[in-house]
């Protein structure tokens, strides 16, 4: 028997965008939560705890640390819909919890067990919700209108503020744009 065949975490969140209708950044990543039929619900949650899923009676209910950067709140809640678009089979009927979010090199990582790639369905939802917040059609256009210097972090710092994303996340997903 074949082995079942992975989603591809960016062309996922390119669909999402399309079948949202979603042309323009900051991606509101709460309305898309919203239209996907998920309620959020901010709490107080340990700093490592980022969010968490599950899906009650068919309804998906996303948890985030509402003591977490907004920044993060959103990353947060743009990998939880990765989970809920490529992995609710997984999450229905059990909580699909989320701690910390560590940048590598290679790939968004959530922790030790994900640095290993054995927790794939983390690294797909990372690489799904940098993705959907940092858009193709967004970030092409946008590196073809500036001129960037090394020693200039200002243009940077400038999409990520205009994204509502780190520029950590940013540098990740220029790094890992696909090649044209």
């Amino acid at each position: 028997m074949a082995p079942a065949r992975r989603p591809n975490p960016e062309k996922t969140a390119h669909a999402v965008l399309e079948r949202m209708a979603i042309h323009g950044v900051p991606v509101p990543v709460d309305r898309i939560a919203k239209d996907m039929g998920a309620t959020l619900r901010y709490s107080p949650l340990d700093d490592e705890l980022s969010g968490m899923i599950f899906v009650k009676d068919g309804r998906p209910i996303i948890g985030i640390n509402a003591l977490h950067h907004p920044n993060r709140q959103r990353f947060s809640i743009a990998h939880e819909i990765g989970h809920l678009e490529m992995h609710r089979d997984l999450i229905t009927e059990k909580v699909h919890v989320d701690k910390e979010f560590r940048i590598e090199l290679r790939a968004l990582r959530r922790d030790a067990a994900s640095a290993l790639g054995t927790d794939i369905i983390e690294i797909e939802a990372n690489r799904f919700a940098a993705a959907l917040l940092v858009p193709d059609f967004f970030i092409e256009k946008a590196l073809a209108s500036r001129r960037f210097d090394i020693d200039d972090d200002a243009p940077i710092e400038d999409l990520a503020r205009q994204l509502r994303v780190s520029k950590q996340m940013l540098e990740y997903r220029i790094r890992n744009l696909p090649k044209r």
